[in-house]
């Protein structure tokens, strides 16, 4: 596992926002950030799951969060730019996007694999990524510490077969993120980091592997440290690296 330990208010001030935030890892990640003093914008296609999650925050007594149903299958260029515009109005700036959202696909060997199946995976996990992480970057610039979290997957590093979609658009994950990086090196206060979350007890997990006794993975809520360090002011100056939760 990842080792570190965060100071408490690691991350007061900052406007954090999430993708698939309503359940699993990025409904962990935007709990965590808000535990450590983060405005959390809840970013998902599901309202129900992101006021859910919404709801546990206000429980807990964390800085109040933001609701933002948004459908990344089905997302216009113009829509990117006007939730810009709205994040831009009502914030200012942004300290840090997680881009956790993402679709399996179907696990089938390649020649298999229908091209409507494909176009769906790569859309949702790369293009929505490059059209939203565009959108933002403005206000991103606008921080004077910014964070851009890219999630990758060990099958993004190293082509397995089967994988087929998921694996094709986690390579391209990790071109996006080190382009992206290598384009802010010295020129803006933004880096892009990538992390591989490793087996972990989600429905996506459970998806890819039916027969697998889940508790023998941990739980999103104990592979944080990477996802605390990366978005914390602690990584001041880390740029265009590949990290594992659970390395």
């Amino acid at each position: 596992m990842f080792e570190y330990s965060a100071r408490p208010e690691l991350l007061k001030g900052r406007v954090i926002l999430v993708t698939g935030a309503g359940r699993g890892i990025g409904a962990a990640a935007a709990l965590t950030y808000a535990a450590h003093g983060a405005t959390v914008l809840l970013l998902g296609k599901t309202e129900a799951n992101l006021v859910q999650v919404y709801d546990r925050i206000e429980a807990l007594g964390h800085p109040q969060a933001a609701v933002i149903p948004f459908n990344l299958e089905t997302a216009l260029a113009h829509q990117y730019e006007a939730l810009a515009n709205t994040l831009a109005s009502e914030f200012g700036h942004l300290d840090g996007v997680l881009h956790n959202a993402s679709i399996i696909g179907p696990r089938t060997p390649l020649d298999q694999l229908s091209g409507e199946d494909f176009m769906q995976v790569m859309h949702i996990n790369v293009n929505a990524t490059f059209m939203l992480t565009q959108a933002l970057l403005p206000l991103l610039k606008q921080s004077q510490d910014a964070s851009v979290v890219f999630t990758s997957s060990s099958v993004g590093r190293k082509g397995r077969a089967f994988w087929g979609a998921y694996g094709v658009s986690k390579f391209a994950t990790e071109g996006l993120m080190q382009t992206l990086a290598d384009e802010l090196e010295g020129v803006a206060p933004v880096r892009a980091n990538s992390i591989n979350p490793g087996a972990t007890r989600t429905d996506m997990r459970a998806q890819a592997y039916p027969a697998e006794d889940p508790a023998r993975n941990p739980t999103p809520e104990q592979i944080m440290p990477v996802y605390l360090y990366l978005m914390g002011p602690d990584s001041t100056g880390i740029n265009g690296q590949a990290f594992d939760a659970q390395g």
